[in-house]
Order: C-alpha cells, then structure tokens, then sequence
C-alpha cells in the first residue's frame, strides 16, 4: 500500500496539486492488482460523485499520472503509471491481459514491447497492446 506521502508527491511530480479526490483516485489505482472502470472506482469510492471521479482521471491521463486501456469491451480502464516524471516513459510501456471470463484486465509489466518501427513521417503518440485469454485463476477455478 502506497503511503499519502508518497502519493502527494507523485502528484506534485506531474505537477498536480493534491487533493483528498485525487488522493483517493490515485491510491486506489496504485493499490489495485488489475486495472480498473470508472465504474469500479464509483464502487470503490462510494459516495464519491462519477463526474468528480472521471474529471480527476482525464487530468491524471493528461499529465501522465495515468493510462488508459482501450482492452476490446467498450469500457476504458485505468492503471497507474509509474514513471516518475509527466512524460510518458518508455520503460512504463507494457502489455495487457483481458480475461474473457473474469472480465478483468490485467498488467503485464514483465512483457517487453518494442517501439514500433514506424514509416517516415508518422508518428506514434500511443501503442495499445492487449492480449485476450482466460487468467490463472479462471483457468485454475473452471478449467478452462
């Protein structure tokens, strides 16, 4: 578990001011094993306003404190990013894994991505790599 100290000054990092709804917003998602809806944190955060939520998650996505993961459901999730600056880091680029049993998207920090070798005059502003399965514990629990 990620201490409020610390979490402050990861916001005050990326150049945010820290408040109780950031706190909260940032810690649950430095605190959560997969990554989470918005409507996840509306559950986690209860009784927590969905616009204050989404409003403090579109200003960690805009100053890097956040990603998010278009995994292939409609939804977007959420996850810490853990470079300690407000660019995005190559050494933060990682691959993803969405259960199609569980509904869960996982990180897969340990997965190296490559950068993408790009044609002349393009330019990459995100990479998106999600792989679809079924995770340990639906495996291990329905032998899938």
């Amino acid at each position: 578990m990620i201490s409020d100290e610390q979490l402050v000054l990861r916001l005050k990092s990326h150049g945010v001011r820290a408040t109780a709804m950031r706190l909260l917003v940032l810690g649950t998602l430095s605190d959560a094993h997969t990554t989470l809806s918005l409507r996840d944190l509306e559950d986690a955060l209860y009784p927590a306003d969905k616009s204050t939520i989404f409003r403090t998650l579109s200003l960690f996505e805009a100053h890097h404190l956040v990603h998010a993961i278009d995994d292939g459901t409609g939804t977007t999730r959420y996850e810490a990013c853990m470079s300690d600056d407000d660019h995005h880091d190559s050494d933060d680029r990682h691959a993803h894994f969405h259960c199609l049993h569980c509904g869960k998207t996982f990180c897969l920090t340990d997965i190296a991505m490559p950068e993408p070798a790009l044609p002349d005059k393009y330019v990459a502003l995100s990479v998106n790599y999600v792989i679809t399965g079924y995770c340990p514990d639906c495996v291990k629990k329905h032998l899938i």
